[in-house]
């Protein structure tokens, strides 16, 4: 009888865990199957010809990341906005406020159909459809799982599936045990008595050590792989320079654009590090600054004084005396630290980014008119770099030479944009040579 009801048990057991299974399954796969495709491609159409210059779904760019933007705003407020947001602003004080985000206005499309727009928003909902796919042109196989992963609710699902295994083999040991009679009289505490048992099991259970061993084997190549591919990407890395140079008062604040001093992005492979002659163009007739006067520097807040004997080290390095106004030739060189240093094998020429594209210095190296400390915004790894070739169009102003081999590769692709990749962004010898 004893035995009969412990069956019981154990096929009770193993009819929920299996349930419970099933049941995560079918969630899983009602999820996937719940994607209109056809308004998604369409709405991702639109949004990368119209749209993925200024935005991207998961972050900022020119303007603020769009994934989910209908949880913040009405639908009607959205479709108005994209309309003509010029003149929603002079009637709506939200608008006005929304419009302060960037200084560069959003371009209107009063072309958009109230049905276009709907598949614009609801590819900002759902997003990419993820499908694996082998690795292309200078692709890792890291790389395109990260494109195809899972998201985040299947890795909890998987975390959720580790712990119930772990406890149906708990469970399914102990009624083992209990059918066998294996029970310890000596033992008075019943978790003491199931821990016990449950070791046991463990160890004379050949299933599990393998079980145990492959899990052991793939979290440790998981943890090496993933380590390995970080060396060399130094995103966020924020050397100590010799001078407190704050790129926000001098490119934010004061409005310097960013090739007055960095005037050789426009003309060559760098984007060079200005002279300290360049300095002393407006440091000539400025030894100090403004009272008031703060930036965050190295983890503390230098004011008027600090700054003003950063301005004394511009003038040691040039050779300028503040008092006799005139120099005395006893230079000293500003020892610059190198924050952005692509690997020697890989070619990136500035001045077909900057002149030819016309891409802003922010698309790579982030919101410099904010930051005090320089640091590096932007990972610079070949995926990142292939990211951008593939989303960014040719831009076909004034040029008759894309202009012709744009419509015949339009033809080819079927698109009605040509992406850089199209145009050859993808081929290995355009940065490995």
């Amino acid at each position: 009888m004893k035995s009969v009801t412990l069956h019981s048990r154990l096929t009770s057991v193993l009819l929920k865990s299996l349930t419970l299974l099933l049941f995560f399954a079918f969630s899983a796969s009602t999820y996937s199957q719940d994607v209109d495709e056809a308004r998604q491609k369409e709405g991702r159409k639109l949004f990368k010809s119209l749209c993925a210059s200024c935005h991207k779904l998961d972050k900022k760019l020119v303007g603020p990341a769009l994934g989910g933007v209908e949880e913040r705003r009405e639908n009607s407020w959205l479709k108005s906005w994209i309309k003509n947001n010029a003149e929603f602003q002079k009637v709506n004080a939200d608008a006005a406020e929304a419009a302060q985000y960037s200084a560069t206005a959003m371009n209107a499309f009063p072309q958009l159909t109230d049905e276009n727009i709907d598949n614009i928003l609801y590819y900002t909902t759902v997003g990419d459809i993820k499908k694996a796919a082998a690795p292309g042109p200078g692709e890792t196989t890291t790389q395109v799982l990260e494109k195809s992963g899972a998201p985040d609710w299947l890795i909890y699902f998987l975390a959720a599936a580790i712990v119930v295994a772990f406890l149906m083999i708990a469970s399914l040991l102990k009624q083992v045990s209990e059918l066998k009679g294996n029970k310890k009289s000596g033992v008075d505490s019943n978790l003491r008595r199931d821990l016990q048992e449950l070791w046991v099991g463990v160890k004379e259970n050949t299933f599990l050590k393998v079980l145990g061993t492959i899990l052991v084997l793939l979290i440790g190549a998981y943890v090496v792989f993933g380590t390995m591919f970080k060396v060399g990407v130094d995103q966020g890395y924020q050397p100590i320079q010799p001078i407190a140079f704050s790129h926000k008062i001098h490119a934010g604040e004061n409005k310097i654009d960013c090739q007055y001093c960095h005037s050789s992005a426009k003309h060559s492979k760098h984007s060079g590090i200005p002279s300290v002659n360049v300095c002393m163009n407006c440091h000539k007739g400025i030894s100090e600054v403004a009272e008031g006067t703060e930036i965050q520097w190295n983890g503390q807040t230098y004011g008027k004084e600090q700054l003003d004997q950063e301005i004394a080290k511009v003038y040691k390095a040039a050779g300028w005396d503040p008092d006799e106004l005139a120099y005395t030739g006893e230079e000293k060189p500003v020892k610059w630290i190198r924050i952005h240093n692509l690997p020697d094998f890989a070619y990136y020429n500035h001045s077909q980014h900057v002149t030819v594209a016309g891409v802003k210095c922010q698309k790579c190296h982030g919101p410099v008119e904010e930051m005090d400390e320089m640091y590096q915004y932007s990972p610079l790894t070949m995926g990142w770099c292939i990211d951008c070739h593939r989303e960014t169009n040719v831009d076909l102003k004034g040029n008759e030479y894309y202009e012709k081999i744009h419509d015949q590769l339009a033809k080819k692709y079927g698109v009605d944009k040509v992406t850089i990749s199209q145009l050859g962004g993808l081929e290995c010898g355009k940065c490995h040579y």
